[in-house]
């Protein structure tokens, strides 16, 4: 675990229901390594505090007067790509999760969720980039599976080999190590490596973090 020069993560809330707020700050106010440095009521409080004091972590819902979820994290997304942030919302639609995740979300989580799951969440995210539970897996598949564009909100460019987007495209497609080294004729070992060097490129530690990033920027379609 790490978090910013400091033995804890910082964790900031955003939503406009203040007794949600609350039963969060309870759940999660005896974890392990976390500290709640703020929170916000409206989208419109939440960009004023980012500006203030950036977080490592942040939960924030959806729907929120004054600015939006989806419009926040475009905002956020344009001048910061390190803070992990979580959604944590009533909604479970497919597109909605896609969107969000596309846009630049970290994890999805559903208001129902039970809170040792949330603290994993956080954790996992601040370790490993991303969490996927069984509603993001299912709307990133579907996602793929529909071949549909994917908006580009990073503007890092990164610059792939011919034979680094084909393995990245295989990738997507959910074959295997032994499957891609039939496909490009190359020996396993290779493509693990090849592996390797891209995630070191993108800058995320896990397979998923790196198939999400070539969804975002259009080079999974």
């Amino acid at each position: 675990m790490s978090a910013s020069g400091n033995n804890f993560i910082k964790l900031a809330l955003a939503d406009d229901h203040r007794i949600f707020r609350e039963g969060i700050k309870m759940a999660l106010g005896g974890k392990p390594h976390l500290k709640i440095i703020w929170e916000a009521d409206d989208g419109k409080d939440l960009m004023h505090k980012m500006a203030i004091k950036m977080p490592d972590v942040l939960l924030m819902d959806i729907r929120m007067p004054e600015l939006d979820g989806i419009s926040a994290i475009q905002l956020i997304r344009k001048e910061n790509e390190d803070i992990k942030i979580i959604v944590l919302t009533m909604y479970d639609d497919q597109q909605m999760i896609s969107k969000m995740m596309e846009s630049g979300a970290n994890a999805y989580l559903t208001k129902t969720t039970d809170p040792d799951e949330i603290y994993e969440a956080i954790l996992t995210c601040v370790n490993d980039d991303f969490y996927f539970n069984d509603l993001v897996n299912q709307a990133v598949l579907l996602r793929l599976q529909h071949k549909k564009t994917v908006r580009q909100h990073y503007p890092k460019q990164i610059q792939f080999s011919e034979k680094e987007l084909q393995i990245l495209k295989f990738l997507g497609e959910d074959k295997t190590t032994e499957e891609i080294s039939k496909l490009v004729f190359l020996s396993p070992r290779t493509i693990e490596s090849i592996r390797q060097n891209m995630k070191a490129k993108v800058g995320v530690k896990t397979i998923a973090g790196l198939i999400v990033y070539g969804m975002r920027n259009k080079l999974i379609e």
